[in-house]
């Protein structure tokens, strides 16, 4: 059964910014609200490891190719 929430003593900025968002998304700022509450309550998503190196690959992630020289020295120094 659904629930009705209320926030009270919200900013007057940070009413203006989810007005904005919602406009931008052609949302009412009731539907704009249930977006956010919804992707925040939502189950965290778990990516295997393949899927974070494509993630990072897309971003333009890169590791110095020094790295190894770097972790190898570390270890020899201990």
């Amino acid at each position: 059964m659904p629930v009705n929430l209320s926030i009270k003593n919200v900013p007057d900025n940070v009413v203006e910014r989810i007005r904005e968002q919602a406009a931008r998304n052609r949302r009412s700022l009731q539907g704009e609200l249930l977006t956010i509450v919804e992707k925040a309550a939502a189950e965290p998503q778990v990516l295997s490891p393949k899927e974070v190196l494509a993630e990072a690959r897309r971003r333009g992630v890169r590791t110095p190719s020094e790295s190894a020289a770097m972790i190898r020295a570390d270890r020899d120094g201990r």
